[in-house]
């Protein structure tokens, strides 16, 4: 099973915020997810914004899950180094 690292998104119309989580590659974007590694709240104040587990994330990432694109960006803006797949 290939997995991925991608946002699940809650909240109400227009106030979203989003869980990152290890999911199924095929799998839809709101359906039931492998771990939970973090939030994001793009509405709130830059230091409430974004948390993570980084020890979760990095062991996933060994494991071979790939992060997408706006994963890839949070991660980066948060010094966890994530490595291009060849494909990409």
């Amino acid at each position: 099973m290939s997995t991925s690292i991608r946002l699940k998104r809650f909240g109400s119309k227009k106030r979203p915020y989003y869980r990152l989580v290890v999911i199924d590659s095929r799998a839809a974007r709101d359906s039931r997810s492998i771990e939970e590694v973090g939030f994001y709240h793009p509405i709130e104040e830059e230091s409430k914004q974004v948390v993570l587990k980084e020890d979760r994330i990095k062991e996933w990432i060994a494991k071979g899950a790939q992060p997408s694109a706006v994963v890839r960006k949070i991660l980066n803006k948060h010094n966890i180094t994530v490595e291009r797949s060849p494909k990409e």
